[in-house]
């Protein structure tokens, strides 16, 4: 019996010392690298990590996804654009022949629960605790705010299916490290990309994939905050 506790403790060993060690793998790195590029508007590099991405293995229909939740972080012009940006590659690769896989479609959300608590309901899913009743000051301050975030941001496109937690975490990390000087919303987002499975080595290999386009203030900044977690 003896030996085989010993066996048990050593297989959990091995596994948690896997897990922290972890890396991304070539379709998160597209994805963290497309987000950064999107919020950066570097539409000509971000035709290139595009096409890898499709590489990669995504699908039209997640990175399209992608770049529809980005709106939520970067704007609408700059979504659009990296729409855009997209059709184009996607028109240039059909034109050597290359056939890629559209994936699946969202799913309808037949939940007829209100926004507001559907909303709520994904934050907690997402931060893996009840939300407290004393709200952020800023939604003190502007009510509107914190009804537009539950109501859309974690109603609206957070339920879509398309796209993981872990992977619409990725996508905001991503884009919130290419935007610079949002450390707080930063940091909360990370600690929510830890509570859905990611690593912190895999969060700063994260950080070395967007090294390529960033420069070394927001870099630090963002590993900074990894190392703080």
């Amino acid at each position: 019996m003896k030996t085989i506790r010993v066996i048990i403790i050593l297989l959990i060993c091995n596994i948690s010392l896997y897990a922290q060690h972890q890396n991304l793998d070539k379709q998160q790195k597209s994805i963290a690298s497309i987000s950064a590029l999107t919020a950066k508007s570097d539409w000509e590099v971000l035709k290139t990590e595009l096409s890898k991405g499709l590489d990669n293995g995504l699908t039209i229909n997640q990175i399209k996804e992608e770049l529809v939740h980005l709106y939520a972080y970067v704007g609408f012009p700059k979504s659009i654009m990296g729409l855009r940006t997209f059709l184009t590659v996607l028109d240039e690769r059909k034109a050597n022949g290359i056939k890629d896989n559209l994936g699946k479609e969202a799913s309808p959300i037949d939940d007829t629960n209100p926004k507001y608590e559907r909303g709520k309901k994904v934050l907690e899913e997402l931060t893996k605790n009840p939300l407290s009743e004393t709200k952020p000051d800023y939604q003190q301050f502007s009510p509107e705010i914190d009804t537009f975030l539950k109501e859309h941001l974690f109603a609206d496109i957070f339920e879509r299916d398309v796209l993981s937690f872990q992977q619409r975490e990725l996508i905001t990390v991503s884009a919130l490290i290419a935007l610079g000087n949002v450390e707080p919303m930063l940091k909360g987002h990370l600690g929510i990309c830890i509570k859905q499975g990611l690593t912190k080595d895999q969060l700063i290999q994260v950080v070395e994939t967007l090294k390529p386009y960033l420069n070394n203030y927001k870099l630090k900044s963002a590993n900074d905050i990894i190392e703080g977690l």
